[in-house]
């Protein structure tokens, strides 16, 4: 792979060394048996990485990808990085117009899309954008070709690595451009504080094209040299089989839930286990007690977003995993909660505004420096946007958000987008979009709507005709129809009002 000339020890890096080092140990582990090393890991990225260069991508060029989870996929990430490029993961559920945007803001040089969707992106091929494919078994012409490319693009700490789409609540989707700094002090932060090593062994059921998936789950089982179960999704059969062959499972809430409804998830089957890491939404305090009297484990939560990376944990040891908490500043980060309106500290106790500092934190918005600006103090602590509190321990607690997005099963969802949709309805005058508690997904999409004079819009009527633009994890799972919205004196719809009135829509409601 050559030798390493970057003064710090990038993720790709991290992974060529373990790789020099342990040649022969699986990488992954499939669900058809086969396992699949770090060497032939290697051939793959660097196969991928001739190739990604003979379509013209140059160092600080975008490399996007819409495919199915597969070790390959894996293998393009890495491959983005050795050449420099910045890699671009989408959701697999963006819908053309979805991604007709993204494609519009980020201008990549390649797009590697599903070998089923490629009549989907063909129209976009061109002198500026490659399309290439990606199969989930070994297949796509991205795979073509017999070149390898061993040479590594030397880059800085603060060159970008990838670019993450996060909704806000103003606006479109934002490009969070995440450096090789920021992914590599992460990483070494996580690997120390959950003692995570090459002698691990991860279930790996989350998608790649988050930050959980991808650059916690991932990319520590790529720097520490450990080895991963890769499954395709969440199946809490196929993991309940894996228990007694790994160590560590990384989730969202949703998986925790739905393992407890399995009869076969015992005390017994996770004797092997040392660590359950929940993540991407909050865990019900009554879900964190469940869990433990089933199993003796405690649940670790943690709290990052999408701009940062991980910001805090609950303690591996040397202390209590509190629910209803997110722990303390992960090392060499710092937390703060502080008064909104005026950037004063607050003390511990009382509720402001959660700001943090740090070697994770994000160099800035794509192409947006305003934004950029806006969302930093002068002591460069970003404003998260989330509500917050510190305990008596020193603990974080997160008490909501200061801004409208709802989680659901760790994805982000901006209501407005859904709300435009909806008042382009004919039959609807206006509407408003909330998430409420749900017992799977921590929150869902609930669409209040106020009909246009004399209409009677049909939930399903509005569901169908919102549904084409939309990813499926953004479609609303209730619509109620309502007279008039409620609004404070300067004419502001009270969301908080709405979420209080179907806060029990879906209790005891199980998919």
């Amino acid at each position: 792979m050559g030798p390493r000339t970057t003064p710090f020890p990038t993720i790709y890096h991290s992974f060529a060394e373990q790789a020099e080092r342990q040649p022969d140990k699986a990488l992954f582990e499939l669900p058809d048996g086969r396992g699949i090393t770090y060497r032939e890991t290697v051939r793959t990225v660097q196969r991928i990485a001739a190739r990604l260069t003979a379509d013209g991508v140059t160092p600080g060029d975008r490399v996007a990808m819409q495919v199915e989870k597969s070790p390959e996929a894996i293998a393009l990430y890495l491959a983005t990085l050795q050449i420099g490029g910045v890699f671009l993961p989408l959701n697999t559920a963006y819908t053309g117009a979805e991604m007709d945007y993204f494609l519009r803001d980020a201008r990549p040089r390649v797009l590697v899309c599903s070998p089923e969707r490629l009549a989907d992106h063909a129209h976009r091929a061109g002198t500026e954008l490659v399309v290439e494919t990606l199969g989930t078994a070994g297949d796509g012409t991205l795979l073509e070709g017999d070149g390898r490319l061993e040479q590594v693009h030397d880059v800085s700490a603060d060159d970008p690595a990838a670019i993450l789409y996060t909704s806000g609540t103003t606006g479109r989707s934002k490009g969070a451009v995440l450096s090789h700094g920021n992914l590599a002090s992460n990483c070494r932060a996580l690997l120390e504080a959950w003692e995570f090593t090459a002698e691990d062994r991860l279930i790996h059921a989350l998608p790649i094209f988050h930050i959980h998936g991808l650059f916690v789950a991932a990319n520590m089982t790529l720097a520490a040299g450990a080895s991963m179960h890769y499954l395709p999704k969440f199946d809490a059969g196929a993991i309940i089989d894996l228990l007694p062959r790994a160590t560590v499972l990384m989730g969202v809430p949703t998986f925790y839930t739905r393992l407890l409804r399995n009869e076969r998830f015992t005390r017994e089957a996770c004797a092997s286990m040392r660590l359950f890491v929940s993540g991407s939404a909050p865990l019900l305090a009554s879900d964190h007690e469940a869990f433990e009297a089933r199993t003796g484990h405690a649940i670790l939560e943690r709290y990052g977003m999408t701009e940062t990376g991980m910001n805090t944990t609950n303690p591996y040891d040397g202390g209590p995993r509190k629910p209803g908490t997110v722990g303390k500043p992960l090392p060499g980060t710092e937390i703060r909660v502080v008064d909104g309106e005026t950037g004063r500290e607050l003390p511990d106790g009382e509720i402001g505004s959660i700001e943090v500092r740090g070697p994770n934190v994000f160099t800035g918005y794509w192409q947006l420096p305003e934004k950029t600006a806006a969302e930093f103090r002068a002591d460069g602590f970003f404003i998260t946007g989330d509500l917050g509190r510190v305990d008596e321990d020193g603990y974080l607690c997160i008490v909501g958000r200061d801004k409208d997005l709802v989680i659901s099963g760790g994805y982000n969802i901006y209501p407005k987008e859904i709300e435009e949709l909806l008042d382009a309805h004919p039959e609807v005058l206006e509407s408003a979009v909330i998430g409420v508690p749900h017992p799977d997904f921590g929150e869902t999409v609930v669409a209040v709507v106020v009909p246009a004079p004399g209409k009677q819009p049909r939930a399903e009527e509005l569901l169908d005709f919102i549904a084409g633009d939309l990813a499926r994890f953004k479609h609303p799972r209730a619509v109620r129809t309502v007279e008039a919205l409620p609004r404070n004196v300067m004419g502001k719809v009270q969301k908080a009002e709405l979420r209080k009135r179907y806060s029990d829509l879906f209790v005891g409601a199980h998919t």
